[in-house]
């Protein structure tokens, strides 16, 4: 009999990145496939069921009900706003920095 059960209600869910050791990796890939469910879920589950049963986490959290979760770092990735360097797109296009000239006649 599996500790985590499958699923019964959904829940609103956001995404976290997160590295795990090898091994850890493996049981959570294998742990999901016994109980047919995903990754994610069983994450979320050990989360609650472990931590859930930390009662002095449980306290402290109590008197600390506030977001602990970092506010996100927004990069601007759109770089149409800054200058780029001369001839750039050329390269990228395969064509040369400069343009041949002609003599005017």
């Amino acid at each position: 009999m599996s500790v985590i059960k499958p699923r019964t209600r959904g829940k609103r869910v956001v995404r976290h990145i997160a590295r795990l050791d090898q091994e850890n990796n493996e049981t959570l890939h294998a742990y999901a496939a016994f109980i047919a469910e995903p990754t994610d879920y069983v994450l979320n589950q050990l989360v609650e069921s472990v931590l859930g049963r930390d009662k002095e986490f449980v306290a402290w959290r109590e008197q600390h009900a506030g977001s602990f979760v970092p506010q996100p770092v927004h990069r601007n990735r759109n770089r149409s706003d800054t200058a780029k360097a001369p001839g750039r797109a050329d390269r990228r296009l395969g064509t040369s920095d400069t343009m041949p000239t002609t003599a005017a006649s």
